[in-house]
């Protein structure tokens, strides 16, 4: 009787510490977790920037490149003005909030973006106005986790993403990989809620604007739409500047200043 009692005793001694392990093994790699999400948050976002962007579209049937100019203001304010194609110089997007509004030089209006078209494309491209207006983070608003995927690379970590229940996200999981060496984003895979794979986005030709080491080549591949890609290409990126105030307004949408 007393050596099944000392048994039992040794096997719930080793018991406790593998579940001791098991516990610090998942603290230490949500700390990681977490670190690697702050990293991606901050990645593109500063307290303000201006930049100059080409979005290259392709279709099966056409294909064309736009030029841009991009001021934003923390996570709350962006302003787009379209330099090129020629046809299209003027054409502006401007973002405060969750509220959006196009300029159209041609016919001189302002349009206010409906709700019921936050999900339409944007310039025809595979990124759509929600895209624009996104004012979610990572840290804040979904549950992330460190994966193991069978075919994961030995030089990449992957990061499963749930959005928080409540919030207006209309994915149902994020699958990221990230660098090991210094967390700059690889891949994004994004799923509906009945965990199809809607689209991939690649991240790639790693250069530095302004002391800050980003990805300067952004593509969107939608999965439900062949053929289709949307190539987006950092040309210059300055980050934290003081901007005037009057970028964000509906007159300037109008009459550009900027």
């Amino acid at each position: 009787m007393k050596s099944c009692k000392l048994c039992l005793t040794i096997l719930l001694f080793f018991f406790l510490i593998d579940a001791a392990y098991i516990r610090a093994q998942d603290s230490t790699e949500q700390r990681k977790a977490r670190e690697i999400i702050t990293r991606i948050d901050e990645l593109y976002r500063s307290k303000s920037s201006y930049s100059e962007m080409e979005m290259e579209i392709v279709t099966p049937h056409w294909q064309r490149t736009l030029k841009m100019k991009v001021w934003t203001e923390g996570k709350y304010k962006t302003f787009i003005r379209i330099l090129e194609p020629k046809k299209e110089n003027g054409l502006g997007t401007l973002r405060i909030k969750n509220e959006m509004w196009n300029y159209l030089p041609k016919t001189n209006k302002v349009i206010k973006v409906p709700p019921s078209m936050m999900m339409s494309s944007w310039m025809g491209s595979d990124f759509n106005n929600d895209d624009l207006v996104d004012e979610f983070t990572l840290l804040d608003d979904y549950h992330y986790k460190i994966i193991h995927p069978e075919d994961a690379l030995e030089d990449l970590i992957y990061l499963q993403l749930i959005p928080r229940q409540g919030l207006p996200i209309v994915w149902g999981k994020i699958v990221s990989s990230v660098r090991k060496s210094d967390y700059i984003p690889v891949q994004d895979k994004y799923y509906d809620e009945n965990g199809n794979l809607m689209r991939i986005m690649n991240y790639r030709d790693i250069k530095i604007f302004d002391n800050r080491k980003i990805p300067s080549v952004m593509e969107l591949i939608p999965q439900n739409k062949e053929g289709n890609n949307t190539i987006l290409r950092y040309l210059t990126a300055s980050f934290n500047l003081e901007l005037k105030e009057d970028i964000f307004t509906l007159r300037n949408l109008r009459t550009p200043e900027f």
